[in-house]
């Protein structure tokens, strides 16, 4: 089989589109990468749909925490403490023992034990909580000039939040906010390792790597291509949170380096 024929056989399996089969002997470099490839689609859609649910409540939680009323502060800390204090691995193990309780009285619960929904709900609300803690640093380090600027302006309400204190809080939370989206697709790795179970061998990317190297009994293979997929989805995090950056702080001088040419260099 050429390797073009097991790009075309195995490049969506992991969605259930292809061969049903997995190879079993005489594994090429071609299926492994294939594979693996393949798998990385359910990591992508993990980390996304968890990102783009997150952002937006963790920005409605670090507001709760930011809040002089009680009500809404106490909640939000308490919230924030559970999915902080507690590790992702238990919380995915916790997570599907409850679904499944749930699935035996009430089958609205079904579609919980699977990954698609289960395993996803359990890292937006990870990485809600996470986000949440940094948003709410950043809240607490908008520079108080600028809060008394907007007052002096008569700007209150949801203009002071949407042109003040949202597009600062964005432009100090950033940085820590991409470590977090990185580290939140690194941690998609561990969904069918934790308990939600993997239907007709369709995996993750690590479920294909740990596969081919159970059969073939060398890790050193599946593994570096599984780390060199993760390499580049975070080179491709960067590359996206990094330009957003950039626009967050268009408006700030931006400091013009100047590398010194080689024969400045040479002579020093």
């Amino acid at each position: 089989m050429s390797c073009l024929q097991t790009i075309q056989d195995y490049a969506l399996r992991s969605v259930g589109i292809g061969e049903r089969l997995l190879p079993r002997e005489d594994f090429t470099l071609c299926e492994q990468v294939t594979l693996i490839g393949s798998g990385m689609i359910w990591n992508i859609y993990f980390g996304l749909i968890a990102i783009a649910f997150g952002f937006f409540a963790a920005t409605g939680l670090a507001l709760a925490k930011n809040s002089a009323n009680p009500w809404l502060r106490k909640p939000a800390e308490f919230v924030i403490y559970v999915f902080r204090g507690s590790p992702l691995f238990i919380q995915m193990f916790f997570a599907y023992a409850v679904f499944v309780v749930l699935k035996q009285s009430l089958p609205f619960f079904a579609p919980f034990t699977s990954a698609w929904l289960g395993a996803t709900l359990v890292l937006f609300l990870n990485t809600t909580a996470y986000t949440a803690e940094i948003f709410y640093g950043a809240l607490q380090s908008i520079p108080k000039g600028d809060l008394e600027a907007a007052d002096a302006y008569g700007i209150t309400g949801r203009t002071r939040f949407t042109r003040i204190v949202w597009p600062s809080m964005l432009r100090l939370a950033w940085p820590a906010y991409t470590n977090e989206a990185i580290f939140l697709f690194h941690a998609t790795a561990l969904v069918f390792f934790s308990g939600f179970p993997v239907w007709g061998q369709r995996g993750d990317a690590l479920y294909y790597a740990s596969y081919f190297a159970d059969k073939t009994f060398n890790p050193f293979v599946p593994y570096p291509i599984l780390a060199g997929f993760f390499i580049i989805l975070t080179l491709v995090v960067i590359t996206i949170f990094g330009q957003v950056g950039k626009r967050l702080n268009r408006h700030l001088p931006q400091v013009v380096v100047r590398r010194p040419g080689f024969m400045r260099t040479l002579m020093r």
